[in-house]
């Protein structure tokens, strides 16, 4: 085992879980080492069953009286009350707290604990959920080196991650954070050509997708960039340059752009507006 720690959960959502099976099956901590603190006693239950070695309880304070590192996995929306109910026992025990909330920065964070709290801000994406996201993490004032080296154990289990400044995470909300509805909306419009031109459905699905899933390790495991694959399957007066110049004609490129800078610029928007409403408390 890597982390001989008791590494705490508040909620035990989809993404805590993802968490909670990357540790376990790359068995970077025991499963006694684990504890959840969910309020729905039906999610509670299924915790129970499907990782039956693990400690689920539904107090956030008696987790946090029992972590030495918690990740903080509830909705923006209250997150607010989760931070104000364990600050005092945060300040009784000092336990390294990670946020994945998404678009909560740390100045939020560090506003509503106390001072001196060691805080990493992470945000992963949906690809997490199946072991191959890639999470952006970033460190709050008082996170030391060894924090940081905690963190990357535990974001590696869900994929690839990063540290980065957190200057750039309104860019990383609008890339990577929303990326993956961009990439299914494409993926989405193959397989309709596909239908169009008469192929049945499952056909059309099971193509576009492994296309896409190809094309990805291509590029990343060959090293080759975009343009590369482009040259490399695209030949004078043939079919993909045909369907090219449809994508070109279309901007493809520039609204691919435009949707992330789109994002980004909402990430911002949001975020102020939270800044805002905890200055008017």
């Amino acid at each position: 085992m890597v982390l001989n720690k008791n590494l705490g959960f508040i909620g035990g959502g989809q993404m805590a879980e993802a968490i909670i099976k990357g540790l376990l099956a790359a068995e970077i901590i025991s499963p006694e080492n684990i504890i959840v603190s969910e309020p729905l006693a039906e999610r509670r239950a299924y915790l129970g069953q499907t990782y039956p070695d693990i400690q689920i309880i539904a107090d956030n304070k008696e987790l946090i009286k029992r972590s030495d590192i918690v990740i903080v996995a509830v909705k923006p929306q209250v997150i607010t009350m989760v931070l104000k109910e364990i600050a005092l026992t945060v300040k009784e025990t000092n336990p390294l707290i990670i946020s994945i909330a998404a678009g909560i920065p740390l100045s939020f964070l560090e506003s509503l604990l106390p001072k001196g709290t060691r805080v990493i801000r992470v945000m992963p994406n949906t690809p997490a959920l199946v072991l191959a996201g890639v999470s952006a993490y970033t460190p709050g004032k008082y996170a030391s080196s060894e924090d940081l080296t905690l963190a990357r154990t535990i974001l590696s289990a869900l994929g690839e991650c990063i540290e980065l400044e957190e200057t750039h995470f309104d860019a990383v909300t609008g890339l990577s954070g929303s990326g993956p509805a961009f990439v299914a909306m494409f993926i989405e419009g193959l397989i309709d050509g596909g239908v169009r031109v008469g192929l049945p459905r499952p056909v059309a699905e099971k193509l576009a997708l492994e296309t896409v899933l190809g094309t990805a390790k291509l590029l990343k495991e060959a090293q080759k960039n975009p343009y590369e694959i482009k040259a490399m399957v695209t030949s004078p007066g043939g079919t993909t340059i045909s369907g090219v110049e449809v994508l070109a004609k279309g901007g493809l490129c520039g609204l691919a752009m435009e949707a992330v800078v789109a994002a980004t610029q909402r990430s911002k928007e949001l975020i102020k507006a939270l800044n805002t409403a905890q200055e008017d408390l």
